[in-house]
């Protein structure tokens, strides 16, 4: 399950960085097998005074074959498949109590939603860019994943948060092959270290 891969993947790229820099304070939004509303996550992110955020996700797509990693910043999506990771990632909102109030009136499924808030959310593009770029990078060239490249799409989870962020698509489980890779200890390292060395660039 897609819950169970990126919590496995965030402790490893929270003790990568707890280890490697003594100075830098790492908050997981989550530790265990509990859900976080997406607001919720990007309060912890805010009230901590966070420099960065970053937002660990496993893609789906009703097409077997697609495969590969893409990390994601907020902005408008560009085209139809961005704008469906982002519809898919943000219809998680459907299980929080209050959710249209919570969210001002938002829809995840209207295109028009995701123009309004985009519009919001300019402030830290150029730096969630360049850890978005050393991702890709990295998983490309270390982990030797498939790189989809780096994108923009309106995401809920980092509408709210007031540092650069990211959405990193770790890859497919619905690729039988892909979903056998993110279930392993092993891939799970190879991607949490990729994280850890675009984290340090």
């Amino acid at each position: 399950k897609e819950k169970d891969i990126v919590l496995s993947v965030a402790l490893k790229l929270g003790n990568y960085i707890i280890s490697n820099f003594e100075d830098v304070r790492v908050i997981y939004t989550r530790s265990d097998d509990t859900f976080v509303s997406l607001d919720e996550r990007a309060e912890i992110a805010n009230k901590n005074k966070a420099d960065l955020f970053i937002s660990i996700h496993a893609n789906a797509s009703p097409k077997s074959f697609s495969y590969g990693t893409e990390t994601f910043v907020m902005g408008e999506a560009s085209n139809t498949s961005n704008f469906e990771v982002a519809k898919l990632e943000n219809s998680v909102i459907s299980f929080e109590e209050n959710y249209e109030a919570k969210y001002e009136g938002f829809d995840p499924s209207s295109i028009e939603s995701y123009i309004i808030f985009s519009l919001l959310q300019h402030t830290h593009l150029d730096q969630s860019l360049k850890i978005a770029g050393n991702i890709q990078d990295q998983f490309r060239e270390k982990a030797k994943r498939f790189d989809r490249g780096v994108k923009q799409a309106g995401f809920l989870v980092l509408w709210k948060t007031t540092m650069p962020g990211v959405l990193v698509e770790l890859g497919f489980i619905s690729n039988p092959e892909e979903e056998k890779y993110l279930a392993t200890d092993l891939g799970q390292d190879y991607l949490a270290s990729a994280l850890f060395r675009a984290f340090r660039d």
